[in-house]
């Protein structure tokens, strides 16, 4: 699997271009998932694993590669599958979320696909609360389901939502002309995340899935008369959703004098050296990996301070 991966350079061409790379895998079942290759770092046949004791059910074992030692998550378990059985014939994506590295056991890789983000859309109706997607596509006519990863690491590992306390009383204290915030991401662990951060801190929210869904919001502002600039502190959004992705729905603000001055965070999992590239490219305002909650709250309440002085 060593040429499965693009170089960071190929893979920083999409940007901005409504594309995305989705590495397609199966577990027990014939079944296509898959996961977006900005996520990965590494292919490999499953290593030797050491059991944990204790651990959850979700985690095998943990591996040694390339010097680092990680933790290794069954994906068909995590998902409410039975486990993978011959792990010695199956693969470990290693991926990069939040800043950390953990390894993903799959029962077999098949190639890497490159997809335009109106392809893939969100989850069918009446796919109730349980599913672990964030979107579905079609490849060779074959449905391919796109995991919630998000999802998955906050059940295994739940990360802290907590705001300190200075920065709790410091947000619940404050009075601005603004006290909104857009938030857009189709994880819904990652948008109930966010929401909770920002109402912590006493902000009123309004959260969309898509970026498609804010772009329409946007204009349907404009169109009513509304500076969406005048409404939300800024919007926070994630990079990777159907329809319309975060660097598409970031140029198309930017490029629109009448949306320009709009703020935009973008705040995602999606970590790397590339990043700050995309960023610039796109004219996004901001980056922050998500999720920390204390640096979240910073930005939010250090740019409806700039909007203050502003005004």
């Amino acid at each position: 699997m060593g040429g499965v991966l693009d170089s960071v350079n190929q893979r920083t061409q999409l940007v901005g271009q409504n594309r995305l790379e989705l590495l397609m895998f199966r577990l027990n079942s014939g079944q296509l998932y898959g996961i977006n290759v900005f996520k990965v770092k590494e292919v490999l046949p499953c290593p030797a694993l050491t059991l944990l004791p204790h651990s959850s059910k979700v985690v095998r074992g943990i591996a040694h590669v390339r010097g680092r030692t990680i933790s290794i998550l069954d994906l068909s378990v995590a998902t409410g599958g039975r486990p993978l059985q011959d792990i010695s014939k199956g693969f470990i994506i290693i991926t990069e979320y939040n800043n950390s590295v953990q390894g993903f056991l799959v029962g077999a890789v098949e190639r890497i696909v490159n997809l335009n983000w109106e392809a893939i859309s969100s989850p069918p109706k009446g796919s109730g609360r349980a599913h672990y997607l964030t979107a579905v596509t079609e490849v060779d006519k074959k449905l391919v389901e796109i995991l919630d990863v998000e999802r998955i690491l906050a059940e295994v590992s739940p990360p802290s939502e907590n705001l300190s306390e200075d920065l709790y009383n410091k947000g619940q204290g404050a009075e601005h002309r603004l006290n909104t915030v857009l938030i857009v991401d189709d994880s819904s662990v990652a948008r109930a995340q966010i929401r909770r951060c920002c109402e912590s801190m006493g902000l009123d929210t309004v959260v969309l899935n898509d970026g498609r869904q804010a772009y329409e919001h946007l204009k349907t502002l404009l169109a009513e008369g509304h500076n969406p600039a005048d409404r939300y502190i800024l919007l926070i959004s994630d990079i990777e959703m159907p329809e319309m992705d975060g660097y598409t729905l970031t140029a198309s603000i930017k490029n629109d004098p009448d949306l320009a001055g709009l703020y935009v965070m973008l705040h995602t999992s999606l970590s790397g050296v590339f990043n700050q590239a995309m960023v610039d490219k796109v004219g996004a305002d901001d980056f922050l990996a998500k999720f920390h909650p204390d640096e979240l709250a910073r930005r939010v309440l250090a740019q409806q301070e700039r909007q203050e002085v502003a005004a």
